[in-house]
């Protein structure tokens, strides 16, 4: 799987299988469970035993990756449908040169993400309304950290960071291209996971899911040899999440729908295999709720594969019937039919899906009756704040609402402590006015503000990047210059009006401030 990206194109320990390793609960609880009724299909939480995580019998869950760095961002925080409301975000990779420090489509520092996108408040918002986030290391492109960091401890502290960071419960391996070849990066991939596992309670588990390209068959040699590593490791593995899609062979007049169900049965047969001589040994229908299916929905990368709705609705009563561990799609940006100036739709887009959908939506479909991740409650949300709440200009990480002020799109601000974004030029419109529906507001509301923020500080230029601005030069459009340190640049032809007014109106004035991003390039370059 990919994301379209700002950046976009990317010791092993032991002497043995799980060495070291002691029986858990779990394991005892799973043999007991297994010789009492053989070719019962068994699932136990995510396969360790704590209190946080409840998951109902042969209920396997659903969660849509979604392209976190595409733009324009894709809602997530604002779920449509109970089966919106737990996603996994995609994808976690190597910051550029390539370094071992985690970044989002090598585009966004773990802090930059925070400012730029907002995700950590968009996150908080999601937690708010009881759903949960799940996040993807690596994908197709960029560099996968396991490729940058030099060795297991590094790359664990990495993994660290932005498990820390998000306050995971679950994270997802998702594992493609050059990586699947990569004996050493696996070994250091595999040596890291177990770092992290080692290092948690009993009652505050991480669980790991393997997310890996197939055949209409099952895995193929190179996916089963990094599933492997991982297993050898001593990891505790969630399960193995088979990416349904872009097979490029002949489906033999299968539809992706009985492609899906066959992948993943060959991914099931190789895990009771991987498993069979370690110390947690899985007959095969209990090995279901270790497995994974990832359909690529509507139009696929390679022409003549299309997964339609009725193959959804076919993979998710399978998961129902034999207890499947999760089911997931690529992507939920996607989940929507395609405009009508969108000519052809067998040219995969990232806005749409490439099929007529009508109302219907491949996330409700493939969602169907399945549970969430069951990690919400292991989170103490932002609580709400109350609507007479008073927001404090020291505590806001945006410029609080006044009625006075003139909003273009896109602009932010804080009121009764929450974040919302203009979707048009407005002014006057209260962001949280009850009356008025989410349709109609100009204002999408993004999440909380988070413990701890501070007003932001734009960051400034030294003097002599570009020239002060005075009220005696003619300025063109494109032209940039200093106004107190602060970096602007003109918009059209302007002379005498000065760039101090463009926060009062943003929208008549001849001067926009460059953002974050661009004066950090330039302080950069410089």
């Amino acid at each position: 799987m990919t994301g379209e990206t700002a950046s976009s194109a990317q010791e092993r320990r032991a002497t043995g299988p799980h060495a070291g390793k002691r029986l858990s609960p779990w394991r005892v609880m799973l043999g007991i469970l297994i010789a009492a009724a053989a070719g019962v299909a068994i699932w136990f939480g995510f396969h360790t035993v704590t209190d946080r995580v409840v998951i109902d019998p042969n209920q396997p869950w659903f969660a849509a990756y979604v392209d976190t760095t595409l733009t324009p961002a894709y809602a997530f925080e604002s779920p449509a449908s109970a089966a919106d409301e737990d996603v996994v975000l995609g994808f976690v990779v190597a910051s550029e040169e390539p370094t071992c420090e985690p970044s989002w489509g090598g585009a966004y520092t773990l802090d930059q993400a925070a400012r730029d996108l907002d995700l950590d408040r968009r996150i908080a918002r999601l937690r708010q309304q009881g759903g949960d986030v799940v996040v993807s290391f690596g994908g197709r492109d960029n560099t996968e950290l396991a490729a940058a960091c030099p060795d297991a401890e590094s790359l664990a502290a990495a993994y660290r960071a932005v498990i820390d960071r998000y306050d995971l419960t679950i994270i997802d391996l998702d594992v493609e291209g050059d990586a699947l070849q990569d004996t050493a990066v696996g070994a250091r991939r595999a040596e890291a996971l177990r770092i992290l596992q080692s290092e948690r309670d009993a009652d505050d588990p991480l669980t790991v899911w393997l997310t890996l390209p197939v055949t209409p068959s099952g895995l193929d040699a190179a996916g089963e040899a990094v599933a492997a590593q991982v297993i050898d490791a001593g990891v505790q593995l969630g399960g193995i999440n088979a990416m349904t899609m872009d097979y490029g062979v002949d489906l033999d007049g299968r539809t992706m729908g009985d492609a899906a169900i066959s992948a993943v049965t060959g991914v099931r047969d190789q895990l009771v295999d991987m498993l069979r001589d370690t110390d947690e040994p899985l007959s095969s229908a209990a090995a279901w709720a270790r497995i994974g299916a990832t359909p690529m929905i509507g139009q696929n990368d390679v022409v003549d594969e299309v997964f339609t709705m009725d193959d959804a609705a076919q993979l998710n009563q399978f998961a129902l019937d034999v207890g499947l561990g999760r089911v997931s799609m690529w992507s939920a940006n996607r989940d929507r039919s395609c405009g009508d100036n969108y000519a052809d739709v067998r040219i995969v887009s990232n806005y749409c899906s490439g099929v007529d959908q009508g109302q219907e939506s491949f996330a409700v479909t493939l969602g169907d009756g399945l549970t969430d991740t069951g990690t919400a409650g292991s989170h103490t949300p932002v609580p709400l704040p109350s609507a007479s709440a008073t927001d404090d200009p020291a505590t806001s990480p945006y410029p609080i609402w006044n009625a006075d002020t003139r909003y273009l799109a896109g602009s932010k601000i804080v009121w009764h402590g929450m974040v919302y974004e203009a979707k048009w030029w407005t002014r006057g419109d209260v962001p949280d006015d009850p009356m008025v529906s989410g349709a109609e507001s100009p204002w999408d509301l993004v999440g909380p503000v988070l413990p701890g923020e501070t007003p932001y500080v734009v960051p400034m230029l030294p003097p002599g990047t570009y020239p002060d601005w005075s009220g005696d030069t003619v300025y063109h459009e494109g032209d940039r210059v200093l106004y107190d340190g602060v970096p602007f640049e003109a918009k059209w032809w302007t002379q005498g009006d000065s760039p101090a007014a463009a926060s009062d109106d943003p929208d008549g004035s001849p001067w926009i401030p460059l953002t974050a991003a661009q004066i950090e390039q330039i302080a950069g370059s410089g």
